[in-house]
């Protein structure tokens, strides 16, 4: 994925090449922390499913010729995303509670 998008932006090799390293080596030391948080909060998993899901309608919808605007897209997943960070925070303080 990554090496595709470098190839696609950059005309030098040595570019592409740095890119790729670099990625490799942030996807390398957040993938833990990330797959921590993650397994903490379960229902990011569903959060994360519902957007891949939205995408790929978003995606038949435009190959179909019906076009979704993408501002209503990101609106929808912005807005998810504050529920699921008010959620999280709830929990949280529900659990401190004696």
């Amino acid at each position: 994925d990554s090496v595709i998008t470098a190839v696609g932006m950059a005309d030098q090799i040595e570019v592409m090449v740095v890119a790729i390293i670099l990625a490799v080596g942030v996807m390398m030391i957040a993938a833990k922390p990330i797959g921590d948080f993650v397994e903490t909060h379960p229902t990011l998993k569903v959060l994360a499913l519902s957007f891949l899901i939205l995408v790929g309608v978003a995606l038949i919808g435009e190959s179909l010729d019906f076009h979704i605007p993408k501002g209503y897209i990101y609106f929808a997943m912005g807005f998810s995303v504050v529920v699921e960070m008010i959620n999280i925070r709830m929990r949280k303080k529900l659990i401190r509670k004696p």
